[in-house]
Formats: C-alpha cells, structure tokens, sequence
C-alpha cells in the first residue's frame, strides 16, 4: 500500500504546493508527542512499551468520543473579515507543550488552506462572470450580424451571472424562449457599452457596389500594462477587418464570419481553462480534508485520545469544504459549453472540457528505444572499421568524402544530440515534478514524454549510420561520386517531408507545433512571442553549426543533382561565404527581434538589456567568421578575443542572474536562489562552473590547430556537440527557475486573452 504522504505528494498541484497543508511537518510534530511519550533513556522503557500497545488497543477497539478534550474557536477578524481557527486544550497531557504546539500549528494549516481556497474560489467566479458577459456580447453580436431575429433577452453585461440566476430561479438557458424578446436598438446599445458602435444604422440602404452603408467598429481596450497589451495585440487582428467592412443585419461577407469564428474559439478556449481551473481547486479541496482527517487520525492514535471528531467537524465546516460554489460553477459552465459550444451534445462538450490523456504504450516505447539504440551501436562500430579498412580518414586520402559526409553527417548528429539532450531534460523536468507542459501550454495528450525523445533520437541516428555504410560500400564497389554522392542528399530529404507530411502518423501534432514555433521565429518581431517562441530560439542559437552544414548539403545536393556550378563553389565561393555570414547572424537576430517586442508588449527595460546580449553575440560570431575566412589574421584574433570575452560575460552574467536566478548574495543558500528543488546544493556550484567552461569553449575553435582536414571537421563537431550539451544543461535549470516563478505566484491556470472590450469594467 502507498503511503498517503507519498500519494499526496504525486497528486499535489505543484503550482499550489505551499498552499497545502503541510502534511510532512505535521507529522513531525506527532513525531515529537511520540518520543516525548516513550523517552528512549528512561529505566521504565518497557512499561512505556506496554503502555502503549494497551493504549493502541483501546483506540482500535473505537475509545467513545471525549469531545471536551480541545474546544476549536471561530473569530473573524476585523481587518480582514477572515475566519480564523484557535484550539485550546481543555484537559491536561503529559506532553501539553508538544500537544499545544502541535495543534497551533494545525490551526495555522486550517487557516492558510481556508484563505487560499476563498482567494481562488473568489477570481474563479470572477473569471466565470467575465466569461459569460464575453459569450453574451459573442451572441448578441451574432443576432446582430447573422439573422434579422431580434435576440432574446438575456442577463446583460450590467448584472452578473449568479446575481441574474439569483433573481430568476426559472430562468433556464434551454428555455430563453419563454422570455420576452427585447428591441433591436436596445442590443446595439448594449454592444455599444462594450466598444460596438454602428454607423448609417438608421438605413438599410445599399451602395453602388451591393454593399451595406451600416458599418461597425469595435474598440480595441487601452494598452496600459503587460497583460492588457497582450490581449490588445491578440485582439487588434481579431477586428481588424470589422473596422471598414460596411453591414447591416443578414449582411456579412466570409472574412466577417471567420472573424467571428475566431472570437467564438477564444471564448470557448476560456471556458475550457476555467473549467479546468475548477477542477484543480475541487482537487484541491478534497486533497487537504483527506490530509486533515490522516493527520487527526495519527495523533489520536498516538495521545492515546479521541480528539479527531470534534476537529474533523470543524474542518467539515469550514468555508474550503462547505462552499459548494466551485461545484455549482462547474454544472453551469458544463451546461453553458453544451449548450453554445457543443450543439448541445454534452458528450462531445466533456471531451473538450475533460479531454482523456492518450496513454502510450510505454512498454513498447521502451523496446523501441533500446532496439534502435542497440542498432545504432552495432552499425557505428561496423563503419569506423570499414572506415578504418578503406582509409577515408587518413592523412593521404582525398578530401572529396569527407566533404560530401561530414555535412550530413553532423546535420543529424547535432539534432539527435540536442533531442537526446532534450529527452534528458523531460525525464529531469518529469522527476522534480516541473510542470513544462503548462508553462509550454503544451497538451498533456500530444506532449512529447522523455522515451519518445529518446525514440526520435536512436531512429534519427540508425538511420545515418546505415546510409553512411551503404555510401561507403558503393563507393568501395567502384561506383562513381556523382552516382553514391547523392545518398546524403535524399537521407535529408526523407525528414523535411515527414516533417510536413499531413498524415496523422508520427508524432503530427508535435511536427505541426514545431513548425509553428519556427513559423514564429523567422517572422519575428511580429507574432506574439510565447515562452516557447523564445526557449526554441534559444536553443536555435546553440545550433549555428548544424544551420551552416545544412547550408552546405543543400548546396553539394543541388549542385550534383542540377550541374549548375562545380563543387568548390560550396566551400569557397563568395555568395556561400555571404549566406555563411547571414547564417551565423540570425539565430542572434531572431532572438533579438523577439526581445525587441516583448519589451513593446511589456514596457519592460529587462527585454531590451536581453536585446543587448544577443547584438553583442551577433557581432561576435561576425567576427569569428570573417577571422576563419582571414586565414588567422593577427588583427582580426584580436578582435575576436575582445567581442567574443564580452560577450560570453555578458552571457554568464544573463545565465546566473536572470534565467537561472542565482547569484544573488542575500539568498539563504548562498549566491543561488531561496527556493531550490534539487536537494543537494553542490550540484547547482558544480554546474555553474560546468556553464562557464563550455560558455569559453569557442577558445579552441579560433586556435587554427595545425591538423588534417578530417581531423578539424572532427574537432569542430566536438565543439559545436559541447554547446549542444551546454545548452540542455542550462535548459533544466531556466525551466526550475520559471517553474519556481509560477509557484510564487500560485500560477496554475493561463491567462487567456479574449476579444471584446468590456468598457463599463474597465475601471
């Protein structure tokens, strides 16, 4: 049987973890009433021992209920108006200070997760009111523009949901006929409250072209702070159609409709979040009572007393398990998404609201995994002899192979790396309870897991040792260059195509959302950028190696295929050497460009000293090129030593401080962070001096050692395979560092941005 300490820890919200009551001092407090009953050092230890056995006994053979042993007081603060709880022994224990203590500190608990619950079960309904007034501008708008009915009267935007059901018992949304129907104007009116306004509504009439005079313009709210530039950027395209496109009541064009569409799915994304908001606080709530009644249970099995029912009752009383709100919330927004969402089909609604998580089978993951890997293994060690027997590597062997390789080689290797890398943070991030999938607003249902990582990984690399084996044999056989050279090519071609490949086979959802991710990078600043946005260019920053050889097969592949230039030109020629440069500018800039909008978005001077780490990158990497292409001029190593040390300590300094959160001299744990999830503390010294050593290891890359050309390809790809590792490494950390933000903040739900302005809220 699981212990119940270890099944709360698993079921916990870890976002919420210092609300909950805390089970595990608790314990140590009945620790110390146990002790202090049977002292170790006392000459009557086995009496004590019978005692308590006799006295355990007695508890289990159900001791009658002494409910004058503690008195449990309710008081209401006049500050607050909180209800707060105080126990006060009424009989005297052996122990009473530990006794006393004990129950203070379970007073503490009961109070804190009452506090909380009402502060959550506050903004959730506040949440729900704004929600429906959203969805019944969505619907008198749609009256408005989609039908000549006149709309049925409805709470408005002016009266709160629960205050409407409260004064009308009878009222049901199934039933909205009964009501009586209001006039035109006075919806247009209402929508005019909420930044509607009509113009030429008093006519009908048509112009030159068919079209409507009557148009409406819908304000966008103010931009003031963070988030409401956020949901004024998320909105401004929403409408921005709307603005011009003349209408009137059964008029309106498709960009009109899909439009509404659009403000329709924002809506339904909202209700889908407070539901599950709810959920979380119900769990919550049942999570605590159940800890309540364990602990009580514990103590009187220890004291000997039955104290447990006269507090559990107050505990039953109090407002985080009385309350029914939360409950009666979840039956209305089931009963609203069903109605306006799911065609009234309550079946398809909870598949939104309560999506079933799509257990893989691990088991044959796992076997997968291993397969691939054992396959990988056998197949390297078959190519280094083989290799080995045909001298590809040799000093005296031409350079042509390795530069017809090498290129695709590292392409893959470098991404099965960072993936492999990527499946470690997973199973870190999975271990130490990080919640990566909120803070990526990843599905948990699509969501890569750490074994699928490691899948893609071990097939990726399977896959380039066989094809590297079947180019060397062909090439052993006699075959020609321009007839085996091509295999690299098309090795490249398979992943492009099943990356786009429509099909819902191999990980389509994940495919599809990392080419949204790319999609939001290349055309930075003007997406919205999201914590992923920003986390994958980072990552693409790490990768500027596999960008320049994918340059380079891309480049030996339509040369060969298409005869257009000779082969030279693809590590020479002055346009390779130009795209070179480009290639190892724009990670750098797209990572820029993201800063540069969130710091439009957020007014925050943070994002533009962010900005700054990555132009001093920028100019780094331009100068380590034009240093290589220099043949090792002694100016330029200078001024490669000066641009990249400043921006390395710009970057250890970005590393610590603002990603990680350490350095920081005032911290209990010192120069790290007070919250740490590892336990032990010398890991996090340990790989801060692991960052610095891989952050300064572009040192070697700019030394020109005087070696054979395979040789330096090799030492290159071990240069850029470091930085891969770097870059994992820190991902563990920037990921602990923003979880521990959430959790300070008990951030467990998203923010979801909606479509109308509310203007009679705005205040």
């Amino acid at each position: 049987m699981v212990k119940f300490s270890k099944e709360l820890e698993a079921q916990l919200i870890p976002e919420w973890k210092e609300a909950f009551v805390n089970y595990w001092q608790l314990k140590k407090y009945i620790k110390r009433i146990k002790l202090s009953r049977l002292p170790l050092e006392s000459p009557n230890h086995h009496h004590h021992q019978a005692a308590s056995f006799f006295c355990s006994l007695d508890f289990f053979f159900h001791k009658p209920p002494q409910p004058d042993i503690i008195r449990v007081r309710r008081k209401i603060m006049d500050e607050t108006n909180d209800e707060v709880y105080q126990t006060e022994l009424a009989q005297l224990f052996s122990e009473e200070d530990e006794v006393r203590e004990f129950f203070e500190r379970l007073d503490e608990e009961l109070n804190k997760v009452n506090q909380f619950y009402k502060r959550q079960e506050k903004d959730f309904l506040e949440r729900g009111e704004m929600f429906h007034r959203q969805l019944q501008i969505l619907v008198d708008l749609k009256h408005v523009l989609l039908s000549d009915r006149r709309p049925p009267s409805k709470p408005s935007d002016a009266a709160s949901f629960h205050n409407f059901l409260a004064r009308h018992p009878d009222y049901s949304e199934d039933d909205q006929s009964k009501l009586e129907a209001s006039q035109p104007n006075e919806v247009k009116a209402t929508l005019e409250k909420n930044g509607v306004s009509f113009v030429n509504s008093a006519t009908k009439a048509k112009t030159k072209k068919g079209k409507c005079k009557m148009s409406m313009r819908i304000d966008i709210p103010a931009a003031t702070t963070g988030p409401a530039r956020a949901i004024a950027s998320a909105t401004a395209k929403l409408w921005e159609d709307l603005v011009n496109n003349p209408m009137t009541e059964g008029c309106v064009d498709v960009s009109q409709k899909r439009k509404m569409q659009y403000a329709e799915k924002m809506i339904r994304g909202a209700f889908v979040e407070l539901y599950r908001a709810l959920g979380l606080l119900k769990t919550y709530s049942s999570l605590n009572m159940v800890a309540f009644s364990k602990i009580l249970k514990k103590f009187d099995k220890v004291s000997c007393q039955n104290t447990s029912e006269s507090y559990l009752a107050e505990v039953k009383r109090s407002h985080f398990i009385s309350s029914d709100k939360v409950v009666r919330l979840m039956d209305e927004v089931e009963s609203i998404f069903t109605k306006h969402f799911a065609d009234n089909d309550r079946k398809k609604a909870m598949k939104f609201l309560r999506p079933q998580q799509q257990h893989k089978d691990s088991h044959t993951v796992t076997f997968f995994v291993g397969l691939f890997t054992g396959c990988f293994v056998s197949l390297f060690c078959v190519y280094v002899i083989l290799a080995h027997l045909s001298g590809v590597f040799s000093p005296t062997s031409s350079a042509a192979y390795v530069d017809a390789i090498y290129p695709i080689f590292s392409v893959f290797a470098l991404l099965s790396l960072h993936m492999f890398m990527y499946g470690c943070n997973l199973f870190m991030w999975k271990s130490t309870r990080i919640n990566y999938n909120f803070i990526f607003e990843f599905s948990p249902n699509t969501a890569l897991r750490h074994r699928d990582a490691f899948l893609i990984s071990a097939t990726f690399m399977t896959a380039v040792i066989g094809a590297m084996i079947i180019h060397l044999l062909l090439k052993a056989a006699g075959f020609s260059p321009s007839q085996v050279d091509d295999i690299p090519g098309i090795l490249l071609l398979l992943p492009l195509c099943l990356l786009i490949c429509p099909f819902d086979i191999f990980y389509r959802s994940t495919r599809y959302c990392f080419i949204r991710v790319l999609r939001n990078i290349i055309f930075s600043p003007f997406y919205k950028v999201l914590l992923v946005d920003f986390f994958m260019a980072d990552q693409l920053t790490s990768q500027i190696l596999l960008l320049r050889n994918l340059e380079t097969a891309g480049c030996n592949f339509i040369g060969s295929v298409f005869k257009t230039y000779p082969t030279g030109t693809c590590s020479s020629g002055k346009l390779y050497m130009e795209i070179t440069y480009i290639i190892s500018f724009l990670p750098y800039y797209w990572r820029a460009m993201q800063c540069a909008r969130r710091w439009f978005d957020d007014n925050n001077v943070d994002h533009l000293t962010n900005m700054g780490k990555y132009v001093s990158a920028m100019v780094a990497a331009g100068a380590r090129v034009t240093y290589n292409n220099n043949n090792g001029d002694h100016i330029w190593f200078a001024i490669v030593l000066v641009t990249s040390a400043g921006a390395t300590v710009y970057q250890l300094y970005w590393d610590f401080v603002k990603d990680w959160g350490f350095l920081n001299p005032n911290s209990k744990n010192p120069w790290l962070r007070d919250d740490l999830i590892l336990k032990n503390k010398g890991i996090y010294y340990l790989s801060m001096a692991l960052n610095v050593v891989l952050r300064v290891a572009w040192v070697e890359g700019v030394l020109h050692l005087k070696v054979g050309h395979a040789q330096s390809k090799l030492l290159e790809f071990w240069l850029a395979s470091l930085e891969v590792i770097r870059r994992g490494h820190w991902n563990f950390y920037r990921l602990e560092n923003e979880h521990l933000n959430n959790v300070g903040k008990f951030r467990a739900v998203k923010a979801v941005p909606l479509p109308f302005r509310e203007t009679e809220y705005d205040n």
